[in-house]
């Protein structure tokens, strides 16, 4: 069975990382590929429930999502992080048990749900040490890449890295006009040229609203996608807004991706505001079956 929201609620208030894997035990299976594609979300989708950490699992289960990019304050959560990225986390991370994350992958996998990427965002003000802990985490939780939210200037850093742990990363990009944010084709080549290990985390509604034909440049970039995000947003630096309302050739690209037969993960990451009466969970609900209809 699933959770109802109120059961949900419930367990993300009340249920202790210890053991909690183990309250999921008997849930139904779920499976979010549809002919072939795999759609997945992006955990960043949920910070709007209480707790998102204690979240994540129970709400995947309850709409139907099996694959999950996850947000890597959402894993330190499960072991006991302070919330928030001011200094009480970076002085956590400096003694964070970092093979307990092992457990983090376990609780998915008892769920019958993949931990397939880690998001791990960066920036210039991180130490090599901040960066290189992201890696550490990734290869505890077992997960096939990372993805990260940074600065074009941060790829010849990132590069040693991710060159040693052998770790692909994807660079999520954002409709800027900033020459140091990852925007534009341009500027994913010049992150990707810096390692054989860093690639493209696509995100079509940004792409769409920068200017961009996401369509055509999967077509062309496929092998370096890590995979891509969904969501809906106007043209010309336009709003997100609910899924059929914008510019974002959604449909198009997951036609695409059943037609050329990628492998990589299609993930929903909602930020559209939510509309009155509703909430996230129904909305992302709604993203999904947006998704299953026009894979039908």
């Amino acid at each position: 069975m699933f959770f109802s929201r109120r059961e949900l609620a419930k367990l993300a208030l009340a249920a202790p990382a210890a053991g909690w894997a183990a309250r999921l035990s008997g849930l139904m299976a779920v499976n979010s590929r549809f002919n072939g594609v795999q759609i997945g979300v992006q955990t960043y989708s949920f910070r709007a429930l209480p707790d998102p950490s204690h979240a994540d699992i129970p709400t995947m289960q309850q709409i139907g999502i099996n694959v999950a990019e996850l947000m890597s304050e959402h894993a330190e959560g499960l072991l006991g992080a302070p919330p928030g990225r001011g200094g009480a986390i970076v002085e956590w991370r400096k003694t964070a048990p970092l093979d307990k994350f092992k457990e983090v992958r376990k609780m998915f996998d008892d769920a019958g749900l993949k931990l397939d990427l880690l998001c791990y965002n960066m920036n210039e003000r991180m130490s090599d040490d901040d960066i290189e802990y992201g890696f550490k985490m990734a290869q505890q939780l077992g997960a096939r890449a990372m993805t990260t939210s940074t600065q074009v200037s941060m790829a010849k850093r990132i590069a040693p890295i991710a060159d040693k742990y052998k770790m692909t990363i994807g660079f999520h990009g954002h409709d800027s006009t900033n020459p140091n944010e990852v925007a534009t084709p341009e500027s994913f080549a010049t992150v990707m040229a810096a390692s054989k290990y860093h690639a493209i985390n696509l995100d079509i509604g940004h792409f769409t609203a920068a200017g961009f034909d996401p369509v055509a440049y999967i077509k062309e970039h496929a092998p370096h996608i890590t995979n891509i995000h969904l969501k809906d947003r106007k043209k010309d630096h336009g709003a997100n807004v609910p899924w059929g309302e914008g510019d974002t050739p959604i449909k198009e690209v997951l036609r695409l991706m059943r037609q050329e037969k990628y492998t990589f993960p299609a993930n929903i990451e909602f930020e559209y505001k939510v509309p009155e009466g509703s909430d996230v969970v129904k909305e992302v609900s709604k993203c999904l079956a947006y998704c299953k209809e026009a894979l039908a």
